[in-house]
């Protein structure tokens, strides 16, 4: 069966996503892209405490044997299953609340007064805004706005 990747993207999150919350995990994101000479499948899992490598070798062993049976992806692929790093990307509401007070990088996906990218310190979450310390500045961006977010070292 032949799906594009979007459709790939989606349909693993929808079933990974219930699988790391049964082990105490949650998905923090799915890629899949061409990279190199093959395609790269790869999947992040995190958790407060962290996660361990029998928690990434399990969420790999089952992800990979549902991938099996569904039969989503019609090419050579290797599956990556790891923690999101230092630098995770924001993603929901609950990541930007869940890391105020961190350094955060904001793309937006239209220039704010000239200026498309902002690095502070995550403030608050209120409404449909996230503001950011920048410079001694507070900067209202609203989620709707923003193209991608991370933390940043």
């Amino acid at each position: 069966m032949r799906v594009g990747t979007d459709k790939i993207i989606e349909s693993i999150q929808d079933y990974a996503a219930p699988l790391a919350a049964d082990r105490g995990l949650e998905l923090v994101d799915v890629q899949f892209r061409r990279e190199g000479h093959g395609w790269v499948l790869r999947i992040f899992i995190d958790r407060e405490e962290g996660v361990t490598i029998d928690d990434c070798a399990g969420v790999s062993r089952a992800i990979s044997a549902w991938l099996d049976v569904e039969d989503l992806i019609e090419y050579a692929y290797h599956l990556e299953v790891s923690s999101p790093g230092l630098e995770r990307p924001l993603k929901k509401r609950e990541d930007f609340e869940r890391f105020c007070g961190r350094k955060a990088r904001i793309k937006l996906q239209e220039p704010l007064d000239g200026q498309l990218v902002f690095t502070g310190i995550l403030e608050r979450v209120e409404d449909d805004l996230v503001v950011l310390v920048v410079d001694d500045q507070s900067v209202s961006l609203h989620f709707a706005d923003i193209a991608k977010a991370r933390l940043a070292l």
